[in-house]
């Protein structure tokens, strides 16, 4: 079992580290109180294939002295149960700057302290975690995407790389536009086949439209084009660390138009290496 206890200062990035952790398949927990420690392990190790891998986020929200959080380390010793240590920190400035920006209050910026105060304060009570930590990262100059890397880096799995996962959605403007959406295409701009009377009652998937549409240059030429803006976007979401991005192709009804685009569309990224999935959400409501 892999057990990592997440810890570091407030403002550093610990929530986004566990983010990307529970990204990797890591079941994670947020401030659990020490004593509760050892009792989850337990249960963990007794559920084998279900809670293979962990993630415990503790930080000064528990307590200014760590000892009971020391004292569940040597339990776990004691269990047998392997873990590690990740710190993570950041210089003051930044760490000030990123609350000024959240409006967030820090958990020791009260009784007349001010936010470096705090601050400091916090850093020299998380030294002794620090010294006992196996992993430390500065977050100070890392980009989320570099620190996603950084974070797949020490406990990721072989061959584990930054794999984002693509929806491409077909629908129709008149029942809406699709909330989850990331990027908005309109392709009424194209013929329409509903008004040819032997395609009105097919879909964007049968032959017959396909046909219809690709028989006008536009549509070989929009579909160009949005290959084309894919090639760029795509690598771009990646490196900024986005695990999931929704693409929604829209035309009036959602049968004929969108429907062969976005087939289209997710036959190309998926022959880019990415994770790509299409759905109609509105194909069958005319």
């Amino acid at each position: 079992m892999e057990f990592i206890l997440v810890s570091g200062l407030s403002g550093a990035g610990k929530s986004k580290v566990a983010s990307f952790l529970e990204d990797m398949g890591f079941y994670c927990v947020d401030n659990l109180p020490a004593q509760l420690i050892p009792p989850l392990a337990e249960l963990c190790m007794a559920s084998p294939g279900k809670y293979d891998k962990v993630a415990l986020v503790t930080d000064i929200r528990g307590g200014q002295t760590f000892d009971g959080l020391f004292a569940a380390l040597d339990q776990l010793d004691a269990m047998k149960c392997g873990h590690k240590i990740l710190f993570v920190e950041a210089s003051a400035e930044t760490i000030i700057k990123r609350y000024k920006e959240t409006r967030r209050s820090h958990p020791l910026a009260k009784d007349g302290r001010t936010l470096l105060q705090a601050v400091d304060l916090e850093r020299n009570a998380m030294e002794p975690v620090r010294k006992r930590s196996e992993y430390i990262i500065d977050t100070t100059a890392l980009s989320t995407a570099k620190l996603r890397g950084e974070v797949l880096r020490l406990f990721g799995t072989p061959g584990e790389g930054p794999e984002m996962s693509v929806s491409v959605v077909s629908f129709g403007f008149k029942y809406g536009i699709p909330i989850e959406a990331d990027l908005v295409f309109d392709v009424r701009c194209l013929p329409n086949p509903f008004y040819i009377a032997e395609l009105r009652h097919q879909t964007g998937l049968d032959a017959g439209v396909r046909d219809f549409l690709w028989g006008y240059q536009q549509t070989s030429d929009l579909v160009k084009h949005l290959e084309d803006l894919m090639s760029f976007l795509l690598p771009l979401y990646v490196e900024e660390g986005k695990s999931a991005l929704v693409i929604a192709v829209g035309c009036t009804g959602g049968q004929h138009r969108s429907v062969a685009i976005t087939r289209s569309l997710a036959d190309f990224i998926r022959q880019k290496g990415y994770n790509a999935s299409e759905n109609h959400r509105d194909m069958t409501r005319a």
